[in-house]
């Protein structure tokens, strides 16, 4: 295996390349596209003013990279800015050789539901086998997946937040990659909740699991292509990492500001309001109330049988959190949703009046602790709350009516992340 240098290397005018030196730049020329787009793709009025790392990387494949076989760990979230799959634009791409397709959570087409095993199986278009890495043990590539492959490519939709499996998902696989001494390359995105704000703990390495691999905050505020540096380096995984960025991005701009179209990334994040209360609202998952799943706004609403909405909101509303309205409704619960099934519930909706003021994690977590004081009996937590906000400490401060002081470290926490990131930024 080649050992990886410490220095990242511009290759292209979009790549950014560890560890070897880069070979001179050369114009970047316009993506091919073709007019096939996957359901769910909306394009955005504004002027398409940035372009993806997947348009980027092949208008430019690096030479090393020419001829070599490919294995895409993808679904339908990446696109270009035509909506054109990218399985598609590198299948028919005549510099590299698709021979595999990896499939995260939710599956290649990004419509299996939360948790559901999926089963290998062949694309039907292009006839490349696809190997699920959610039914794989560990969630990583394994020999056999990787047997004939030359490189792994990534591009997946970040969503912002650290329990998204997608960004476990690149670590475990560039992990495999480096086993195999063969490069790994991130087709960057924007991250679409901006990348300025970072909000929230860092996990707790004892807490370390598939929906958190290493102490980051619960908002991070980088991209996958950031990440993976920060990944590679100060966590030391040493792959030798290619980054194709995107360009045209800056860290103030929200997804509706790139003129990128977008599908959702997965079954139960359905608007840029979901995204935008995720890192916050997902841990709900660890308590008996829904986090919306099953209704028509999951992530943006939060409900149990024994709420009392008007109450909860009310206070909730008195304390004036910047950037959130809270709203009492009863919202209808499909039978086949994994919480208070097939009923239908008293609950409050998160209505965001201001994104930027707006803090998603700190709200969740005091809505969870007021509808904990109002509902001392019927409040109850699950298995899952520990890993979701990376340690035992949110839990506990609850029980202990400490979670202001708990709040206060974590802010300490993010700014100080928020300086340890920037040696790994890439975008301004």
């Amino acid at each position: 295996m080649r050992a990886p240098t410490a220095a990242l290397l511009l290759l292209a005018a979009a790549c950014t390349r560890a560890p070897a030196p880069a070979s001179s730049p050369t114009p970047a020329a316009s993506s091919a596209r073709s007019s096939a787009a996957p359901a769910g793709a909306t394009a955005t009025p504004r002027a398409a003013v940035v372009r993806p790392g997947l348009e980027t990387f092949l208008a430019d494949v690096p030479a090393r990279l020419r001829g070599k076989r490919v294995a895409m760990l993808t679904n339908h979230s990446a696109i270009d800015r035509a909506g054109t799959l990218g399985i598609d634009l590198v299948a028919r791409h005549p510099d590299l050789k698709l021979v595999a397709l990896l499939a995260p959570e939710h599956g290649i087409r990004g419509d299996a539901m939360d948790g559901v095993k999926i089963a290998d199986e062949v694309d039907r278009k292009t006839g490349i086998p696809i190997h699920s890495l959610y039914k794989a043990e560990g969630g990583a590539p394994t020999d056999a997946m990787l047997k004939d492959v030359d490189v792994i490519v990534y591009d997946l939709q970040e969503v912002g937040g650290r329990t998204w499996t997608y960004v476990s998902s690149m670590a475990l696989a560039m992990q495999a990659a480096k086993r195999k001494g063969i490069p790994f390359v991130v087709l960057d995105r924007p991250n679409p909740i901006g990348g300025e704000i970072v909000e929230g703990a860092l996990l707790d390495p004892k807490f370390a699991t598939f929906v958190g691999m290493y102490p980051i905050p619960a908002r991070h505020g980088m991209t996958v292509g950031e990440l993976a540096t920060l990944f590679n380096t100060q966590f030391g995984i040493g792959a030798d990492l290619i980054v194709a960025r995107t360009t045209g991005w800056r860290r103030s701009q929200w997804f509706d500001e790139t003129g990128l179209p977008w599908v959702n990334p997965s079954p139960n994040l359905r608007s840029h309001a979901a995204l935008m209360s995720y890192p916050g609202t997902v841990y709900f998952e660890g308590t008996n109330l829904t986090e919306g799943r099953g209704t028509d706004r999951p992530f943006e609403q939060i409900g149990a049988p024994y709420l009392n909405a008007v109450e909860v909101a009310r206070v909730m509303n008195a304390r004036g959190l910047p950037g959130v309205r809270f709203e009492a409704i009863t919202m209808p619960v499909l039978p086949t949703a994994a919480k208070h099934r097939g009923q239908t519930i008293p609950g409050i909706r998160l209505a965001i009046t201001d994104r930027q003021a707006y803090r998603p994690v700190r709200t969740a977590l005091l809505l969870i602790d007021e509808i904990r004081r109002q509902h001392p009996r019927d409040f109850a937590w699950t298995g899952t709350i520990d890993r979701l906000t990376g340690s035992d400490k949110v839990r506990l401060a609850i029980e202990a009516g400490t979670l202001p002081a708990l709040l206060e470290q974590w802010d300490r926490e993010a700014a100080a992340f928020a300086e340890s990131r920037k040696p790994h930024l890439l975008y301004p």
